[in-house]
């Protein structure tokens, strides 16, 4: 029987494996944030082992950087429905004040 390559989930973990004392060199809270990131890659795995790179850092990194963006598109939609119900609950306070006088 032929060999079979290793599959982008193999090599992910492997990479995984190579950094793990850089990640034990990290401060304790930032060794979680340093596992979030893989999470993040291996959530994306289907489409990086498609992608068949030479290198499967770059797609791993792609991957984070598409749940990053993802976080930071939820984080300014948040924002915006905050800022609105300020600019709502400013603008009853205004009427309020007004129909006092």
């Amino acid at each position: 029987m032929g060999r079979t390559n290793p599959t982008y989930r193999d090599a992910l973990r492997a990479i995984e494996e190579r950094w793990s004392d850089f990640r034990q060199a990290l401060r304790r809270r930032d060794q979680p944030r340093f596992d979030q990131l893989f999470t993040y890659a291996r959530e994306h795995a289907d489409a990086s082992g498609l992608l068949n790179h030479q290198n499967p850092l770059l797609p791993a990194l792609l991957s984070i950087d598409l749940e990053q963006e993802a976080r930071l598109d939820a984080h300014e939609e948040r924002l915006e429905e905050l800022e609105a119900a300020l600019e709502a609950r400013d603008d009853h306070t205004d009427d309020s004040a007004e129909s006092d006088e």
